[in-house]
């Protein structure tokens, strides 16, 4: 695992509180992170989940979203993970959560066509078109099934 190094805090936070700034560069973000005993990816989802569930939505919030994008956490395992927590933690901090969770995760590609770039402003998947049920629908209608079982 490639060393995490921090001085957010050292840069903004040195002079007017050094021990805050050691704490969070050194300890924090120097020991803490870059503990082996787990992968990078764990340790940020369970960062994002504990933010989440302490009402967190500021910055940090979105830098840690950034960072699990980063360690490789995917779309579908962010809408997953949130989903799964706003049952715990509250469903709006759920809401707070997917609504910067939106603007990391659709950064990554511009949708070809409407029904893309429609799927790209939603978190859960459009699914397949529901040609069997049509003849009750006016238009088009799609079904994303919850499980295969």
């Amino acid at each position: 695992m490639k060393k995490i190094v921090q001085t957010a805090r050292r840069d903004a936070l040195g002079e007017f509180a050094p021990d805050f700034a050691h704490f969070n560069d050194d300890v924090l973000f120097g020991e803490n992170w870059n503990n082996q005993d787990l992968d990078l990816k764990t340790r940020c989802i369970i960062t994002v989940v504990a933010l989440m569930s302490s009402g967190i939505t500021d910055s940090s919030l979105k830098f840690h979203l950034q960072n699990a994008k980063n360690a490789g956490v995917t779309r579908k395992e962010i809408a997953a993970i949130v989903t799964h927590t706003s049952f715990y933690v509250g469903w709006p901090k759920g809401w707070a959560v997917f609504n910067m969770a939106k603007e990391i995760w659709t950064e990554d590609s511009a949708p070809a066509d409407v029904k893309s770039a429609h799927q790209a402003e939603m978190v859960f998947p459009i699914g397949a078109s529901n040609d069997a049920f049509a003849k009750y629908f006016a238009g088009q209608s799609y079904l994303a099934p919850i499980s295969t079982e």
